[in-house]
């Protein structure tokens, strides 16, 4: 399929909803972007990287801004291609990707075609496997092995934002704690000593706990600290001698991994419990007072139909904050929706964070002036 890269923003949003593109198999619509980037834009080096497209000017501008969006979807379905419909007054798009996150894509590569005088040097990096494992994340394999592709003043995430600048991102930490115990015969349960009853204090202690919430560069994040999987038992007449509980641990930016096991460890401690570590990933700080950074929030601003707010969950942002890049989460459409099957997205959003965009990355600062 061809895009148009110069067509509304909405038409290009659906025709990239329309090229199906599940995770591991994004060959058709990665062909179809390298080829509209090096066809309908000048002065950008366009490369392609396995199935991940990279575009940059280098017009020595004083600023450089990385415009980064995956290309790949949950499975289909029935629900690609995608329809328009109207929506309690509201029209709409439907179809697998539209909020998550082919609209945002479609901004961007829309507005690498047509913004003429740009305030800042652009990176764009469309990237493939971005819904499954993080070892196949393209923008992991470009971070590994294209790292100078990824430096920037700035990187702004299509991820779907409802059209408000999401700052940063939570941390995660999952930890398995496990108990053991003596097994038995139930009939007999008085000679055994139940592990899964053992976790009843933990259990306890996690009902009681009271997250912290913090404000950081105006956004608040709020902690959360949640048991997510219990097992044990081995038959259902036997006193268990092992059980265990998943617990994940969701933290605000300001705190290393290392200081969420810590907190983890001071929430369990005094329990006799194994303590396992699962798996980890660093939060992202919201980095808004960079200068960079403040002049999208100016923009956003000015449009007043949309603010600044945290980002709860983890997302690639955290990559560039770990470079000591601020990173934003920004793009049309409700996260709720992503990944279900009826997924849409407003069509009056894809067009507000165009204009909001376009605003920033624009040297006319009258732009910003007319959205107020």
């Amino acid at each position: 399929m061809t895009l148009d890269l110069r067509a509304d923003p909405i038409a290009l949003t659906a025709a990239l909803v329309d090229i199906p593109s599940v995770s591991r198999d994004e060959d058709a619509v990665t062909a179809a972007v390298e080829t509209a980037l090096r066809t309908q834009t000048s002065g950008f080096e366009v490369m392609r990287h396995g199935n991940v497209v990279l575009a940059r000017t280098d017009r020595g501008l004083p600023t450089r801004v990385v415009l980064a969006g995956h290309l790949d979807t949950v499975p289909i379905a029935d629900n690609v291609p995608g329809r328009f419909a109207t929506e309690n007054g509201a029209e709409v798009l439907y179809g697998c990707g539209s909020v998550d996150m082919k609209s945002g894509d479609a901004v961007f590569l829309h507005l690498a075609a047509t913004i003429a005088d740009p305030a800042h040097d652009l990176t764009l990096i469309f990237y493939d496997c971005e819904e499954i494992a993080a070892e196949f994340n393209g923008l992991n394999v470009i971070e590994r092995e294209l790292p100078e592709w990824l430096d920037a003043d700035l990187a702004i995430l299509g991820e779907p934002s409802g059209g408000w600048i999401e700052a940063g991102c939570q941390g995660t930490l999952r930890v398995r704690l496990s108990t053991t115990g003596v097994r038995a015969h139930s009939a007999r349960a008085w000679l055994g000593d139940n592990a899964i009853h053992r976790l009843a204090p933990l259990l306890n202690r996690l009902s009681e706990y009271r997250a912290r919430e913090v404000d950081i560069d105006g956004c608040r994040y709020r902690e959360g600290l949640s048991a997510v999987r219990v097992g044990g038992g081995v038959s259902g007449n036997v006193v268990p001698d092992a059980a265990e509980v998943e617990v994940n641990f969701r933290f605000a930016p300001d705190r290393s991994v290392d200081q969420a096991v810590e907190h983890v460890r001071e929430v369990v401690a005094g329990l006799d419990l194994g303590f396992e570590i699962t798996d980890s990933a660093a939060g992202a700080l919201p980095g808004l007072t960079a200068p960079a950074a403040r002049g999208l929030v100016d923009a956003v601003q000015a449009h007043g139909s949309a603010g600044v707010r945290a980002k709860y969950g983890w997302t690639d942002v955290s990559r560039f904050a770990a470079r000591g890049i601020p990173a934003v989460n920004f793009g049309p459409g409700d996260p709720n929706l992503a990944h279900k099957r009826d997924e849409h997205v407003p069509l009056t959003q894809i067009t507000a964070v165009t204009d909001m965009l376009r605003a920033y990355l624009t040297k006319d600062s009258s732009d910003v002036d007319r959205l107020r």
